[in-house]
């Protein structure tokens, strides 16, 4: 039973294991369940019982060897994967990152809350109203009688109970004068629908409409709105213009136009508010007089960013959006 020369043999094939696979094949062959040094450790029972201990002993100081050898290579192999794989897979920490895209307000509701804030500044009230609504409240109230051929602008979506989607934000002025006595300052933002769809209308989009109601309002106080708020709104001195037109609700009307980069483009209607509109929620229009004026805020944000088609506004292009982040 040669010991030493076994465990010299183990050693060497423990410094020449080039990886750690090579390594525990010497751990199998030497120390495994048939291996070299087990094998040894076995044949102890057949020697005669005066050189068992000497024998014994001799080998299993070869195995702690042999065993703290390997632990001692296995650690090295160790230590130089993870310096090759550090070296290999490095990370050059002065690339620049990945920058990710972080979504961002619809450019509507940038327009919405632009308005929102300057007629609040103002001192206006910003008050809502629901979308659905019966027919008083949309077209009645509004000096538009049920035959009245002025109906038909309205391109209006019914319902079965007989309500509808509501054509504009008027409603709302509705309520506000039948429920709060004058003075009265507000703006009613909100989605309004029709049945109309092309480059510059959709059948859902979003207005504001203002209405003002005091002692002695004239047209002038109208303009003077209008124009400041336009100003404001595209921070620059636009070229504003008033055309004569024709609302049930409003007598005098007028549209109102601004010189863009596409030329001039409507952007609202305004007038004073008819005496009968006014007789109707309940104000005396021998006591008070008031100008309304409503405008798309889709258009606006169209005018302010450049948008030259409407519908993109509802097509959710990405590319789109992302200009606006």
């Amino acid at each position: 039973m040669d010991i030493e020369l076994s465990l010299t043999e183990a050693l060497k094939s423990v410094e020449l294991a080039s990886s750690l696979a090579d390594l525990d094949g010497v751990r199998i062959q030497y120390l495994g369940n048939r291996g070299a040094i087990t094998q040894l450790l076995r044949s102890v029972g057949s020697l005669p019982k005066s050189e068992r201990p000497t024998a014994g002993a001799a080998i299993h100081r070869a195995k702690v060897r042999l065993e703290d050898a390997i632990h001692a290579r296995k650690e090295h192999l160790e230590f130089e994967e993870l310096q090759h794989s550090i070296s290999e897979d490095c990370i050059d920490v002065t690339l620049p990152g990945r920058k990710r895209f972080q979504g961002s307000l619809h450019p509507v509701t940038h327009a919405l809350t632009r308005i929102e804030a300057m007629f609040e500044a103002a001192g206006y009230d910003v008050v809502d109203g629901p979308e659905i609504e019966d027919d008083y409240h949309n077209i009645q109230a509004l000096n538009l009688p049920q035959d009245h051929p002025a109906r038909a602008m309205h391109d209006t979506f019914y319902l079965d109970d007989g309500r509808v989607l509501r054509t504009h934000t008027s409603p709302v002025q509705v309520r506000v004068m039948e429920s709060q006595p004058p003075p009265i300052r507000v703006i009613c933002p909100g989605r309004v629908y029709r049945r109309v769809s092309d480059q510059t209308h959709t059948p859902k989009f979003h207005q504001v409409e203002g209405l003002v109601i005091d002692r002695e309002i004239s047209f002038g106080d109208l303009k003077g709105t209008v124009i400041d708020f336009i100003h404001g709104f595209f921070q620059e001195d636009a070229q504003v213009r008033f055309r004569p037109s024709y609302f049930p609700f409003t007598e005098p009307s007028a549209e109102v136009d601004v010189m863009g980069t596409q030329g001039w483009r409507e952007v609202m209607g305004c007038g004073m508010v008819h005496p009968n509109v006014l007789s109707m929620s309940g104000i005396d229009p021998q006591e008070f007089s008031g100008f309304a004026f409503g405008f798309g805020a889709d258009r606006l944000a169209m005018l302010l960013y450049d948008i030259h088609d409407l519908r993109t506004l509802f097509e959710n292009d990405v590319r789109f959006l992302r200009q606006f982040g």
